[in-house]
């Protein structure tokens, strides 16, 4: 019955519905709630790696968002949540790396391949440029003749 309820009310009730296994194990605050979703949206699946916690199916995720909902509900502010997932996890768990030294390369490959590109693409270009067709062999001159 609730899954024909939460099927009829729509998208925004069956995303909730994939972030907690039941209604009694969301947080009675609903403010509390939108911040233990956002705060998963930022967790990786350790299982699945390419979801976040709030969209993963995992055992592991699910136990993940009892956690992170306890955390909430304790009053502990989104920073020092995210920081004990880290601490715990390493950052791997982060969806998105935060920048230092260790990610700058991550960060900086799409910017640096796209000039790669530019200047392969360049180098092509100018060798093509200053090259004057090569003289055709006497074979290609005979083929040549042959096919007009």
């Amino acid at each position: 019955m609730l899954a024909v309820a939460l099927l009829l009310a729509g998208p925004a009730a069956r995303t909730v519905a994939w972030a907690v296994d039941s209604p009694a194990e969301m947080l009675p605050d609903p403010k509390q709630e939108a911040r233990a979703e956002a705060i998963g949206r930022q967790l990786r699946c350790l299982v699945c790696q390419n979801e976040s916690i709030e969209d993963s199916r995992a055992a592991l995720a699910r136990d993940l968002r009892h956690v992170v909902r306890a955390h909430v509900a304790a009053g502990e502010t989104d920073r020092q949540i995210v920081g004990w997932m880290v601490s715990r996890y390493g950052d791997f768990i982060r969806l998105r790396p935060r920048l230092d030294w260790l990610t700058l390369p991550l960060y900086a490959m799409p910017g640096l391949a796209v000039l790669a590109g530019l200047a392969v693409a360049l180098v092509a270009l100018r060798r093509r440029r200053g090259e004057p067709p090569a003289p055709l062999s006497d074979t290609e001159r005979a083929r040549l003749e042959r096919l007009r």
